[in-house]
């Protein structure tokens, strides 16, 4: 069977995404727990392209005409949660310990890439998405999408980077949350400092309160109107400056790059404004995230995943070192691991996940896990550009 009308294989992705969320919602199924449905959208859709459901004309089409206009949009969008006044809530200590787990994640990174790039499958092949992992690692799902355009990502490396996000990230939050209750050791060995933890504490849990409204339908219509005329107007915009560049012998700077880096500031600018302020953001961000992942994987096969388990080992040699590092940081800089903890999960799955670390050790820590994974967000796409240019030189 092969679906050959455009508006049934865009349905059909859409259906598949809402139905996996509503099962979610409604049944509580423990699956959902270990195997997040971001993931089964991937992982479902990637069967379907394998027995060749989208293999027509019409869905390829439909997939050039709408991917990039949606995946543009979603970056404004998600950035509009990213005002920097919030985050200086977090105060500079906290601050720091995000920076410090980005950098040794990134260490990490390009210290294996070189010792596993044989076996991912090829440095052609995989430089690209595991720069879009590390985007992923600093900021969450979404910078990890981001980077489908701005990177020259190959469909079936990112697979494979996905199945070690997936892997790893399951069992990285479970080893941080078995570590709490050897949280005294770490701090006593590091002689960590935790003055001023609760004032931080309430400061960021009173910002992201006041920020939770209801949406009304002008608010969603609005901001979709918005963010599909930001993406068309910075996809032209960058067009123009690829060709402005190339004429200038910089025509390394494609066109998916500039319009990343130019929707990606313009959003940050924007979170400072009311815009930021709209209460359909953070719910219109998650849509056209799975909008964009069930369109990434309907062209990716189930055979690319033959590699992901050496992907899995490079993910876990990437956390060692991580540890490793972030030990040492600790020592000297005198940071808890409750902080440490929060920090590194709000980099390897973002604001919905660093929340579980954080009230694991007091519940009133949860706002500070939240904004910890907003600053990631903000940073992502950047550190994926960077990471995604270091990586490049290995090949």
């Amino acid at each position: 069977m092969v679906i050959t009308n455009s508006f049934t294989y865009i349905a059909f992705l859409m259906f598949i995404a809402g139905g996996l969320l509503f099962l979610e919602k409604k049944t509580k199924w423990k699956v959902f727990n270990v195997v997040p449905p971001l993931v089964w959208i991937y992982v479902l859709n990637m069967v379907f392209c394998t027995m060749g459901l989208y293999s027509s004309d019409a869905c390829s089409a439909a997939y050039g005409s709408l991917k990039n206009n949606i995946l543009y949009a979603m970056i404004f969008v998600m950035l509009l949660r990213c005002d920097f006044r919030k985050l200086g809530k977090l105060g500079p200590r906290m601050i720091a310990i995000f920076m410090g787990c980005a950098f040794t994640l990134a260490i990490g990174f390009i210290v294996c890439y070189p010792l596993f790039m044989g076996v991912l499958g090829g440095g052609e092949k995989t430089w690209a998405a595991t720069a879009a992992l590390y985007a992923s690692w600093v900021g969450g799902s979404a910078n990890m999408a981001a980077m489908q355009d701005a990177l020259p990502v190959d469909a079936g490396a990112y697979s494979c980077a996905l199945a070690l996000d997936t892997v790893c990230y399951s069992l990285w939050i479970a080893l941080l949350l078995l570590a709490v209750r050897y949280a005294n050791k770490w701090n006593n060995s590091v002689k960590a400092n935790t003055t001023g933890l609760d004032a931080i504490a309430e400061a960021a849990n009173a910002e992201v309160a006041k920020d939770k409204k209801h949406a009304t339908a002008s608010d969603w219509i609005f901001l979709i109107g918005l963010s599909l005329m930001v993406s068309a107007v910075f996809q032209w915009l960058g067009a123009s400056a690829n060709e402005g560049l190339k004429a200038i012998g910089l025509g390394m700077f494609d066109k998916g790059t500039c319009v990343t880096v130019f929707i990606t500031i313009f959003g940050l600018i924007c979170a400072m404004t009311p815009l930021g302020k709209l209460p359909a953001v953070e719910d219109l961000s998650s849509v056209y995230l799975y909008a964009v992942v069930s369109l990434l994987a309907s062209t990716a096969s189930v055979t690319d995943l033959l590699t992901a388990p050496m992907w899995v080992v490079y993910g876990i040699a990437i956390l060692v070192i991580h540890v490793v590092l972030m030990y040492i940081l600790c020592k000297v800089f005198h940071w808890d691991l409750c902080m440490c903890s929060t920090a590194s999960v709000a980099c390897i799955g973002g604001s919905a996940s660093a929340p579980i670390i954080a009230t694991a050790y007091d519940p009133s820590f949860a706002g500070i896990g939240v904004l910890m994974g907003v600053l990631g967000a903000a940073i992502g796409n950047f550190c994926g550009l960077g990471m995604g240019a270091i990586l490049h030189l290995f090949v």
